[in-house]
């Protein structure tokens, strides 16, 4: 009868098993890491910097802003913002909403209805690519809080440039919002944001 001796792993061997598993799963981490943040990158320059900019052109040729109907320096509400940038070859008609992979966000001019009153552009998420959803999940929520970090320097939605909102009415036809209200009054959470606020023209 013979007898077969089993032959087991070293202990040089599992580490080095183990080892080559770190290696792996810290490449998983690491790529997944670099594609969230090519996507945050995408999100502040497709949703914010290029619309920015496409408003600041707009002013700088015309001497007012798309929307500002009074010439009073203010973007009213529920003015055709659309008209005026795709007409003028600034933006595409299909620009809004912005998409990021399987996210989708709108984009708008209006005013914060404060007194005084100041300029805002405004971005909420959105399911259906004409309203905005009013509700927000933890990841859409990390794409306002880079959008914060970016301009801020920080990510506190109730202070500096870049603010939280309770509630904002969108129009999609118009590239303008006609309500906003709750600016500023809470930090980034998925409770009480329904959308970003940016003051690109002055400091609220």
């Amino acid at each position: 009868m013979r007898c077969f001796k089993n032959k087991g792993f070293t202990l040089i061997e599992l580490a080095i098993v183990l080892v080559i598993i770190g290696i792996i799963m810290a490449a998983i981490l690491k790529g997944q890491e670099l594609i969230m943040n090519a996507r945050m990158k995408k999100f502040i320059n497709d949703a914010g910097r290029k619309f920015e900019v496409a408003v600041w052109t707009f002013y700088d040729r015309n001497g007012i802003f798309p929307g500002d109907s009074n010439r009073n320096g203010l973007i009213e509400r529920e003015e055709d913002v659309k008209t005026a940038l795709v007409n003028s070859g600034l933006l595409p008609s299909d620009y809004n909403p912005v998409r990021v992979g399987s996210f989708s966000f709108l984009v708008g001019l209006g005013n914060d209805g404060g007194n005084p009153a100041k300029n805002v552009l405004v971005i909420c998420p959105t399911t259906d690519g004409s309203t905005c959803s009013g509700t927000i999940t933890q990841d859409e929520l990390e794409f306002f809080k880079a959008f914060d970090t970016v301009i801020d320097g920080i990510a506190n939605g109730t202070t500096g440039l870049v603010r939280s909102a309770e509630s904002v009415t969108f129009d999609s036809n118009k590239w303008s919002i006609s309500s906003l209200s709750g600016v500023g009054s809470n930090d980034w959470n998925t409770t009480n944001t329904k959308a970003l606020v940016y003051y690109f023209d002055r400091r609220p």
